[in-house]
């Protein structure tokens, strides 16, 4: 549906008068960092048109966490009172005034009413506009940079707005956001955005030949579906399955292989031969089955054997994302589940996220998927990003949204990284904060698994030697579980003494310069699972894998199950859990993990110990207690 922009500006009573002389302009956002390998080429041709998006102010922001604990802390009256779509847009939608001040201001800086069109979840403005004019209005100069690859984009490093608006407009869209990395057209492969192969992302193989002996004597060289029930207590059939859901979000070209689940589940999980996911394909996505290698099936191929293996006879939801020419980004899988963030002629940002429909060869040519899945109860997302790649602004919108999710009862989780305290590939930041490829110093978090609406979910490991009866320790082989503390998000109230104790009972022999040391951030992660030496069915054979791309969803999993369990008792799922798992009446359902780090930037990194720590969160799910817990929830 699209709204008329005169029509509300007229209810609201706003008479339009000349425009007047130019208010003072103040920088409103600018580019998180200068980015690597990408250099500045020439201005941006002055007649290009550029789709506009004005990100409207949302009402009620400053109450997000409250009203997202009010459901989700386990002490709350109201636990699991969630709400419905209608409530969360009618809750968040933009004032009128807000509407009525942006258009206002559009229509004096000599925009015609008719180019301005309002979303349907009354969240962005949008407009077509050449880029002297964009350049006017918000006082900036847009440029064109260059990569080796041959690849372009374009934007600019900062833009400005009248002191008056400034309150009414969180962002506004394509302007200082910058996608780091090359499209996939540029380095000539089919594929894109997140789900593109990169030896900076996705989980690690290991050389080492598999022999498969399903037996828990070994699981601290294969990890397979019983060695994980064994360490986490796990010995639950689900019964409600029609009831309950379950997604796991890839990103196009990563793709499963139906003969990999099959050749995995005829050793590990017989009675699910044959069994798929239910695809769910988002702006033209496919799983595609053209690129076969490990680098376009293993993250799939690993996120679907464990999810399903661990579920079974729970159907999963494959939340397949992207076209094959453009891909997408994390705004695209939140349209589709979430009708209030859908921004058609909205906010997805060209420089991160897919833009349907798209005009390339071969590209998607239908609309953007909108809300066209209710959102599953569970989700598990084993991509991320470095913190330092998007703006505060973006990050923080993006956040809001999965708050948004919680508020509906939905559990988000995200694999926390594998690269320690460092950023996607070992990058570190240097002293200004800027990612560099040699010498950095700084720690560089990530992204959005630092957002504290999420449940960030680290890596364990069942230490050479030991059994699934010893203590795991933190993940130190080939990879190293992601973890520290927000650059841009300040510390929930949930995690404040976890992160508290942590920082004054174990404090790390870091300088304040090499990470946010203030004790006022979010931490991360939450809680963690097993990431290393899994068995996977892969291109036709088994390989090992690591990651903490097998952690999340083996987390969502526990989860799907424990959410079983309470809609067969007649309750609703756990939704938003970080509330939960760090109060103290849950302490004794988490293995505390105390040995380990996850070093980086030249670093030991931080230090698994007692309590919560940027390693290991909590630690690792216990399920046999955490059943009990929750479904003494009302």
């Amino acid at each position: 549906m699209r709204f008329n922009i005169s029509v509300l500006v007229a209810l609201a009573g706003v008479a339009y008068a000349a425009p007047s002389k130019r208010a003072p302009l103040f920088v409103h956002e600018k580019r998180a960092t200068e980015p690597v390998d990408w250099e500045l080429s020439h201005r941006l041709d002055a007649n290009k048109i550029l789709p506009m998006r004005f990100g409207l102010t949302q009402q009620n922001l400053h109450r997000v966490e409250e009203l997202l604990m009010a459901v989700s802390h386990p002490e709350s009256p109201t636990f699991g009172k969630h709400y419905s779509p209608a409530e969360v847009v009618d809750l968040f939608a933009p004032s009128d005034d807000t509407i009525s001040a942006v258009t206002k201001w559009l229509v004096d800086s000599g925009f015609s009413r008719d180019r301005l069109r309002l979303s349907a979840n009354k969240g962005w403005i949008s407009m077509d506009a050449t880029t002297a004019e964009v350049e006017e209005l918000l006082n900036t100069e847009y440029h064109v940079y260059t990569h080796p690859s041959g690849d372009e984009q374009f934007g600019c490093h900062n833009y400005s707005l009248p002191g008056h608006i400034r309150d009414h407009i969180d962002l506004i869209r394509p302007t200082v956001q910058f996608n780091h990395r090359p499209s996939p057209l540029a380095i000539r492969k089919r594929g894109g955005g997140l789900g593109m192969p990169s030896a900076r992302t996705g989980p690690k193989k290991s050389d080492k030949l598999v022999t498969i002996t399903p037996s828990l004597e070994n699981c601290d060289e294969n990890i397979t579906l019983d060695c994980l029930r064994a360490l986490y207590a796990v010995n639950y059939t689900p019964v409600a399955t029609a009831k309950n859901s379950y997604g796991i979000v890839e990103f196009t070209p990563q793709a499963f292989l139906g003969p990999d689940l099959d050749l995995f589940f005829r050793n590990f999980s017989p009675s699910l031969v044959g069994v798929r996911p239910v695809n769910v394909l988002i702006d033209g996505a496919v799983v595609q089955t053209t690129q076969q290698s490990f680098d376009f099936n293993g993250e799939s191929d690993l996120d679907l054997e464990y999810a399903m293996g661990l579920t079974a006879p729970q159907p999963i939801t494959l939340l397949q994302t992207g076209d094959l020419v453009e891909g997408a980004g994390f705004d695209n899988w939140l349209d589709a589940v979430d009708g209030s963030f859908c921004t058609f002629e909205g906010g997805d940002d060209p420089t991160q996220d897919g833009i349907y429909p798209d005009p390339a060869k071969g590209g998607f040519k239908g609309p953007e998927s909108c809300g066209i899945v209710a959102p599953p109860f569970v989700v598990s997302v084993s991509y991320g990003q470095d913190e330092v790649s998007v703006t505060p602004a973006f990050a923080n919108r993006q956040c809001t949204e999965y708050a948004k999710l919680g508020l509906l009862g939905t559990t988000v989780l995200y694999s926390s990284g594998d690269d320690g305290v460092a950023g996607g590939g070992g990058v570190c930041l240097n002293t200004k904060h800027q990612p560099v490829n040699r010498g950095g110093t700084v720690f560089n978090p990530g992204f959005p698994v630092t957002c504290p609406f999420v449940t960030a979910v680290g890596a364990t490991q069942v230490n050479p030697g030991s059994t699934v009866n010893d203590p795991e320790g933190a993940c130190e082989q080939v990879i190293f579980s992601g973890g520290g503390f927000s650059n841009i998000f300040a510390i929930p109230s949930y995690q404040q003494t976890a992160v508290t104790n942590f920082l004054t009972e174990h404090k790390p022999p870091f300088a304040s310069t090499v990470f946010n040391s203030t004790g006022k951030s979010r931490g991360f992660p939450d809680l963690s699972a097993n990431g290393a030496n899994y068995v996977i069915g892969i291109d036709g054979t088994f390989s090992l894998v690591f990651g903490t791309s097998a952690s999340s969803p083996v987390v969502g999993s526990l989860i799907t199950l424990i959410n079983d369990a309470r809609l067969a008792a007649g309750k609703g799922p756990v939704g938003f859990i970080n509330p939960s798992i760090y109060s103290s009446a849950f302490a004794s359902a988490f293995n505390d993990i105390t040995s380990g780090g996850n070093q980086g930037c030249g670093t030991a990194g931080f230090t698994a110990t007692t309590g919560w720590d940027p390693v290991t969160g909590v630690g690792t799910p216990n399920f046999s207690k955490l059943l009990p817990l929750f479904l003494a929830l009302p």
